[in-house]
């Protein structure tokens, strides 16, 4: 099968990839972009640690052919703005609030946590389960996770 070529923006800047036909955005992005925080876990759609916003929406990249986001605007983990001491406020509270232990689902779940917090500044605990639904952890037992975003929108809204 031929190679096409898909120009998007990732994090900010224009960029060109090269791909099959039904290639994954995920698989682009680990491996010609080398942003490994997009995980590459289940590959099915069914962990959402391969989350990453898609103008500003959260999309499974591991099901979403690279092609789909020919002129799209794509940010990951790797894209999100940072303060003074590197960390965007999502990422700083969920790093307070130990809500990263192995690591593996906190790019996602950041990721789903920048959408929601984006769209609806101040959510309920049940808007934020709700919006982590689709995204596995086995490591926190989600509560840690809840209360990081529950933080990064105190501190988003300046409390």
């Amino acid at each position: 099968m031929a190679s096409k070529i898909v120009n998007f923006t990732l994090n900010g800047r224009p960029v060109e990839a090269m791909s099959k036909p039904l290639t994954t955005l995920q698989a682009i992005l680990r491996e010609q972009f080398k942003y490994t925080a997009t995980k590459s876990g289940c590959k099915q759609g069914g962990c959402g640690s391969c989350t990453v916003l898609v103008n500003d929406e959260p999309i499974m990249s591991c099901l979403l052919p690279v092609e789909n986001v020919e002129g799209q605007e794509v940010v990951t983990l790797e894209g999100l703005l940072q303060s003074e001491d590197g960390l965007h406020p999502i990422q700083a509270a969920f790093f307070e609030r130990f809500a990263v232990q192995c690591g593996y689902c906190s790019p996602g779940m950041i990721m789903i946590s920048k959408a929601l917090l984006e769209q609806n500044p101040q959510p309920s605990r049940e808007e934020i389960v709700d919006a982590l639904t689709g995204n596995f952890c086995r490591c926190t037992g989600y509560e840690p996770i809840i209360q990081a975003v529950e933080e990064a929108a105190r501190r988003m809204n300046g409390g």
